[in-house]
């Protein structure tokens, strides 16, 4: 009759309708790459800029790498690379990696030549137009250099399958992050990083397709 529902297991055409099938749900893990920056010294707090010079932590620096520490404690890494800084060796130790971290100078901070100590204002006085993480430093390293460097370590992330950690400075760990998401390495200039501050590169959904999963967290 017009309007009669036939129940979908008794119409022929079709077959009977079995039972819902749950789909569990499938999470792809996916490598990941903790960048630590390192904690407060004398020059990031007063806005000189530190390339090569080995500026050791303040009292709050060193806290705020126990703070990392105590961030990063439940998670399991399959390597640790650390800047040949003292900056960022303390950090590492502070947070409790150094056992297992490996020295890497591709790691090591932008060397800024004759803008080394100098802040930006100073830099300024000399020339206006100066930028950083866009223009070269001179008696330096310029910024084809430091991207040079970025990228043979993200060549060696590519090939991981797991969780790294990585600590370093400021400056390149910008240009790092800019390079890993595959844009120009002036890009990191848009990426603002705290002293003692954790963040997580990774990839969303496919290893072909990199990203950022979190950004200049600063530990409580």
């Amino acid at each position: 009759m017009p309007g009669t529902r036939i129940p979908l297991e008794e119409r022929g055409d079709i077959g009977p309708i079995p039972n819902p099938v749950k789909l569990a749900r499938v999470t792809l893990h996916l490598p990941e790459v903790y960048l630590v920056r390192h904690g407060q010294t004398a020059w990031s707090l007063s806005g000189q800029h530190t390339g090569r010079s080995d500026i050791p932590l303040t009292r709050v620096g060193e806290e705020s790498a126990i703070r990392v520490g105590h961030r990063l404690a439940s998670l399991t890494f399959a390597r640790v690379f650390c800047s040949p800084s003292q900056r960022a060796r303390r950090t590492c130790e502070l947070a409790g990696l150094a056992n297992m971290a490996h020295i890497d100078p591709d790691l090591a901070e932008w060397d800024y030549g004759d803008y080394e100590g100098l802040t930006t204002a100073e830099i300024h006085a000399r020339d206006p137009n100066w930028r950083r993480l866009r223009d070269d430093a001179p008696g330096g390293e310029t910024l084809a250099d430091v991207s040079a460097r970025a990228d043979r370590v993200v060549s060696r992330l590519r090939a991981a399958a797991d969780k790294t950690a990585l600590f370093s400075s400021g400056h390149f760990l910008r240009v790092l992050a800019a390079r890993w998401l595959m844009a120009d390495a002036a890009a990191g200039a848009w990426l603002v990083l705290g002293t003692g501050s954790v963040s997580v590169l990774g990839y969303e959904h496919a290893l072909d397709s990199p990203a950022i999963l979190l950004w200049n967290e600063q530990p409580g």
